[in-house]
C-alpha cells in the first residue's frame, strides 16, 4: 500500500541533502503554502505566484516552476492534469487520504474521491514490474449532471 510521507520542513531537508540538493528559503516557503493549503484546493504555478506575491515573497515565477517540478519527482507533491489545460499541485498526502479526481470538462468542477481497489491496482502493478510507487492517480474526465442538462435541446 502506497504509504507516503507527510513532509515537513526537516524531512525535506533531509531528502534534498540526500540527493546533494539544498533546502532553500523559496523551497521552504512554497512547501509551508502547500501544508496550509485547505483540503481539495490545488494549485498551478501561476496561482502559487500570485498568492506568494500576496504574502510579499519575492519568488520568480521561474524558480517556483523548477520547484513545483522538483517536488514533484520528489513525491512531495502531486501534479495533477485539470480541464484547464494546464498544471495544478497538491500536497501528496499519505494514505488513507489518497484521493482521486473526477472532473467535469465544461465546467472544470472537480471532485475528489477515494478508492481502495485503484491504490491496491496501482500498487500491485509497480510492485510487480520492481518500481517504487511515489504516487496513484486516477483522473476521470466526464461531464457533470449541471453541464449535462444545459446540453439537452429545450
Amino acid at each position: 500500500m502506497l504509504n507516503a510521507p507527510t513532509y515537513t520542513s526537516a524531512s525535506l531537508k533531509a531528502e534534498l541533502n540526500e540527493k546533494g540538493w539544498r533546502l532553500t528559503p523559496q523551497r521552504e516557503t512554497i512547501l509551508q503554502v502547500f501544508q496550509k493549503l485547505p483540503e481539495g484546493q490545488h494549485l498551478s504555478a501561476e496561482d502559487l505566484y500570485h498568492e506568494l506575491q500576496t504574502q510579499g515573497e519575492g519568488i520568480s515565477l521561474s524558480t517556483i516552476y523548477r520547484t513545483l517540478k522538483l517536488m514533484s519527482r520528489m513525491g512531495v507533491l502531486r501534479e495533477l492534469e485539470l480541464a484547464e489545460g494546464h498544471k495544478h499541485y497538491e500536497i501528496n498526502q499519505p494514505y488513507p487520504h489518497h484521493h482521486h479526481h473526477l472532473i467535469c470538462v465544461r465546467c472544470n468542477k472537480t471532485i475528489e474521491f477515494k478508492s481502495d481497489s485503484i491504490l491496491k491496482t496501482g500498487t500491485k502493478a509497480a510492485q510487480k514490474e520492481g518500481y517504487h510507487i511515489l504516487d496513484c492517480q486516477l483522473t476521470i474526465h466526464a461531464v457533470c449532471p449541471t453541464c449535462q442538462r444545459s446540453l439537452l435541446p429545450l
